[in-house]
């Protein structure tokens, strides 16, 4: 009787006890129907498919340079020229990663631009597109080599137990590399410009003092020259923290979207996943190091002596090494997505909480699912996805805004999303 009292005296919060969720969750997912679910839907699944080919077309490409013998040749030759043992690493290094970038070229203008275009997911031409590739090469080459050399050199010293110390040089490189992304790598593929003053600005930086978040530089990224997808990050690490969002969440969401999706954002620094997901992947690439320590030494005893490699510490084993780690981290792609995963439905939670705006949030997530599969199975969602699906992102603002708006009432329905070819 007390409760029905409260209710009565109430009314909004009455009104927001009889808010059906599944409904208008429902209302939220049928923005996103007929040929546009359905490009969805495709473009997701062969993604999956992708995952699988690439994980075989870097073992075949180990295969032909270990039946070849390409970098036996160049050890060999280093060695007649006197070259010190370091640089007959790096050669080999900088040989295997450009003879895999060529000889995986062709695939990759499929994957990553032909079918991106496709399914109107690019806006590049070819040349922007391979200019960028270089770029990437480039670095590449210069941070997979020098990372190569260490690991060998830690194999030399440490045969036995190389992959405990080189677990540590995991974790080093992904530390260094996050630190300093954000000031050096990122602005050589886009242009970034501080966000002007307006109400997109102000309510980021509302969020971020909230939130104790840093929000002294917030960056505005030209990422519609490449794509049109939306997205944002709270990247760096100490002095090289800085907010960013690109151009395509910042022109083509309303002031609500664009503020869950940095609520989201912020969250990730705020909880401290940047330093979780370091900690969490040095365990994992730890345990498939030790994997690594195992098989690849019976592979150089059943092929070394055809292939020319003279042990596990020989820079001509790179191929067997690489062709061992590939299949491991396929293997390991259900671990890899639970743990980003979890990650990405905590910043969801703080991002509805910080920025308070469901239905911002569920329009963001039913834009981001015009290339996201938008309702799979539990045990789909479980292996495949790195981020919690559509479905699972609407209802979880629908569930946020019952408990937490009083007299809230189901939105009026958006348009369908765009169902171009």
């Amino acid at each position: 009787m007390a409760a029905l009292m409260v209710m009565a005296a109430m009314p909004g919060l009455a009104h927001a006890a009889g808010f059906d969720v599944d409904h208008a969750t429902q209302l939220w997912l049928a923005t996103l129907s007929g040929p546009a679910r359905a490009r969805s839907d495709a473009y997701f699944d062969g993604r999956l498919w992708i995952s699988l080919w690439n994980t075989a077309l870097s073992v075949a490409i180990c295969w032909l340079l270990l039946r070849t013998r390409l970098l036996p040749k160049v050890r060999d030759g280093m060695q007649r020229r006197g070259w010190r043992p370091w640089l007959g690493i790096m050669a080999c290094a900088l040989v295997f990663l450009l003879a895999d970038e060529v000889l995986s070229l062709p695939w990759s203008v499929y994957t990553d631009f032909w079918r991106e275009k496709q399914y109107g997911l690019m806006n590049q031409s070819l040349g922007a597109w391979l200019g960028d590739q270089a770029i990437g090469f480039v670095l590449s080459a210069v941070f997979g080599s020098l990372f190569l050399l260490i690991i060998y050199a830690v194999i030399r010293k440490y045969p036995v137990r190389w992959w405990l110390i080189g677990t540590g040089v995991v974790a080093t490189s992904m530390t260094v590399t996050m630190l300093i992304s954000p000031i050096f790598l990122f602005p050589l593929f886009n242009t970034f410009t501080e966000l002007p003053g307006g109400p997109v600005r102000a309510r980021i930086v509302q969020i971020a003092e909230a939130s104790h978040v840093p929000a002294e530089h917030i960056y505005l990224i030209d990422a519609s020259r490449q794509s049109d997808r939306i997205s944002a990050n709270v990247s760096g690490i100490g002095p090289t923290v800085r907010i960013s969002l690109n151009d395509n969440l910042y022109r083509k969401t309303s002031l609500a979207e664009t503020a869950a999706v940095m609520g989201h954002e912020i969250g990730h620094y705020a909880l401290g996943h940047i330093w979780q997901r370091i900690a969490l992947f040095t365990l994992l690439f730890g345990s498939l190091l030790w994997l690594a320590a195992r098989i690849t030494p019976s592979l150089i005893r059943y092929g070394g002596q055809r292939w020319g490699i003279r042990g596990m510490g020989d820079p001509a084993s790179l191929p067997v090494l690489s062709g061992v780690m590939s299949v491991l981290v396929l293997l390991a792609t259900p671990v890899i997505n639970t743990i980003v995963r979890a990650q990405e439905s905590e910043a969801d939670a703080f991002g509805l909480d910080a920025a308070r705006e469901p239905d911002g949030f569920a329009g963001a997530a039913m834009k981001l699912s015009a290339y996201r599969k938008i309702a799979p199975g539990a045990l789909e969602e479980m292996l495949f996805f790195d981020h919690p699906s559509g479905k699972t992102r609407v209802r979880m603002a629908m569930q946020w805004k019952k408990d937490h708006v009083p007299g809230a009432t189901e939105a009026a329905a958006p348009p369908l999303l765009d169902s171009k070819p």
